[in-house]
């Protein structure tokens, strides 16, 4: 897995009127955190945090706080402005050697399946799968080749075995499937389906009139 160096600055100042200038600026806040040792406010450039928040994999951070030294850590959670989409803030939890970490890793899939040239239409349920594993086995994403699927056919998560990680999804959760498109005349005969019951209704309450 990549390893990316973020540089960031420890808050002293953690009022909401900081966080908001922080923002103007073009700097985020956010949180770094491990398990054996208190939460530390920290700040980084938007540009710097934005190509590890807008990809389809995972990357091992090196933060370094400005005192030499660097801490491993992974995203861990990441709030959005609900207009822009702007990152607001982040989450960045501190792995520990020897401890399993539990985390969220994009699903790539690759090939083009069987079905879709058949004139099925490949749809993709889950983008991420929740994982635990050891600190140092980490993937950068899951990949999937949908090549053999058919009309049909589907990759639920008991589908998927890996030696170095567990995946905690649901077992029968799917993953991707290729459906069968519907036809303009399954659309209209549902669309009829749906109004006849209200036409015989209004039937009735004229009779009872």
């Amino acid at each position: 897995m990549d390893k990316v160096v973020l540089l960031a600055n420890v808050r002293k100042n953690i009022s909401k009127a900081s966080r908001s200038e922080l923002r103007s600026s073009g700097r985020v806040p956010g949180i770094f955190y491990t398990k054996h040792q208190e939460p530390v406010a920290i700040d980084v450039i938007e540009k710097s945090l934005n190509p590890l928040v807008f990809t389809s994999k995972t990357h091992l951070i090196g933060l370094n706080l400005g005192d030499g030294q660097e801490f491993e850590c992974i995203i861990k959670d990441v709030q959005f402005d609900p207009v822009t989409d702007k990152v607001i803030h982040f989450d960045l939890m501190g792995l520990v050697k020897g401890e399993k970490v539990q985390m969220e890793v994009p699903v790539v899939l690759t090939g083009s399946a069987i079905g879709v040239k058949d004139g099925g239409l490949l749809q993709q349920l889950l983008h991420k799968l929740n994982i635990e594993c050891e600190t140092t086995d980490i993937p950068q994403d899951i990949k999937i080749d949908v090549t053999d699927l058919k009309m049909g056919d589907a990759v639920h998560v008991n589908d998927l075995k890996f030696d170095k990680f567990e995946i905690l999804n649901s077992e029968d959760a799917v993953i991707v499937a290729v459906n069968h498109p519907k036809t303009e005349k399954e659309t209209v005969e549902g669309e009829e389906a749906v109004k006849e019951p209200e036409v015989i209704t209004k039937g009735k309450e004229k009779e009872e009139e």
